[in-house]
């Protein structure tokens, strides 16, 4: 071992906290939240009392005292520390940045405060708080409908928007509303239930019904779309990579007066028939640079759902890499 390479790996950090009653949250049950750092920057903590020493190379120690610090300062605010936000700490911690959204990115909703859980994700929250037109896109896990669902229902219940309109293009894995059995309202629903989902996440279920029955949320596919002028609104088109280009346009030119627009999808999972053009792709390629338009772009590393998804994304996008370079050039 060299002595630069001695030195990298015998750097120790030590901290010590104020308040020995934010220790059993800080470190979590049977220490898990300490051991779930260690893992993720391979790094050893060992802690005694209210002091942790931090062991390892000079880059994961800071990161790791970074992470631990903003957990603490997390704690300290009367917010819950869990394993979810502890991998949320170390993707802060990554950029170097704050570790700890701050107000203006927190979503308040009637059942849950919501907060960014990646760089990516505080980017998207912000863009969509500044702009009329927003598009997420991006592999499946990494919030893109979750986030806009929660603002849509923040604006709406601080009065910002005057109701919520979102939809879905009832398209997908090759099935078509005509061969599904039921009427009209039994063939839609299965498309449009992760934007149910999400609702009863922010909602109370009551208020999910009134709202529903008074208009002030709607839940409707694509197609219903079509002649309408969506004023006051808080719109958004999910899994739009699998709108055509004509649907897609028809949909952005509904933003109506004091509306805001949000559409995501993920480029990867495209299910309209060989030879039709992504609608997403298409806008992705036309509005690009377009005053007041944003784009976010979400990758594997924000995906916040089971560790396993975040490998899965990665193994897909590895493989579909692979084939492009193997592909014979014209």
């Amino acid at each position: 071992m060299t002595a630069d390479a001695a030195a990298r790996a015998a750097d120790v950090r030590r901290m010590m906290f104020d308040d020995n009653a934010l220790l059993p949250p800080l470190y979590g049950q049977h220490d898990r939240n300490l051991v779930r750092i260690e893992q993720q920057l391979g790094v050893r903590i060992d802690s005694r009392g209210n002091q942790i020493a931090i062991a390892g190379g000079v880059e994961e120690t800071a990161l790791a005292r970074a992470a631990l610090m903003a957990l603490y300062e997390r704690l300290q605010r009367g917010q819950v520390v869990d394993l979810a936000e502890v991998d949320a700490a170390i993707r802060f911690a990554h950029v170097g940045g704050d570790a700890t959204p701050g107000d203006t990115t927190t979503i308040r909703t009637r059942r849950r405060v919501i907060q960014p859980r990646t760089p990516t994700q505080r980017d998207y929250v912000e863009a969509i708080r500044d702009r009329d037109l927003v598009f997420g896109l991006g592999p499946a896990g990494t919030g893109k409908t979750y986030l806009a669902v929660a603002m849509a229902v923040s604006m709406l219940t601080a009065g910002a928007v005057q109701r919520i309109v979102l939809s879905r293009p009832a398209v997908e894995a090759g099935e078509r509303l005509g061969f599904l059995p039921g009427d009209l309202k039994d063939k839609v629903d299965p498309y449009l239930r992760p934007l149910y989902d999400a609702l009863h996440d922010m909602l109370p279920a009551d208020q999910i019904v009134n709202r529903l029955a008074s208009g002030e949320i709607e839940v409707a596919p694509l197609a219903f779309m079509r002649g309408r002028t969506l004023a006051h609104a808080f719109v958004i088109l999910d899994e739009a990579q699998n709108t055509t280009a004509m649907q897609m346009k028809m949909f952005l030119t509904r933003l109506g007066e004091g509306a805001r627009m949000v559409v995501t999808g993920d480029l990867s999972q495209i299910d309209l028939p060989p030879g039709t053009t992504s609608g997403l792709r298409d806008a992705s390629e036309t509005l690009n640079g377009v005053e007041g338009v944003r784009f976010v772009h979400f990758t594997d590393r924000d995906v916040v759902r089971h560790d396993m998804v975040a490998r899965i994304v990665r193994a897909y996008d590895e493989r579909d890499r692979r084939r492009a370079e193997a592909k014979p050039k014209s």
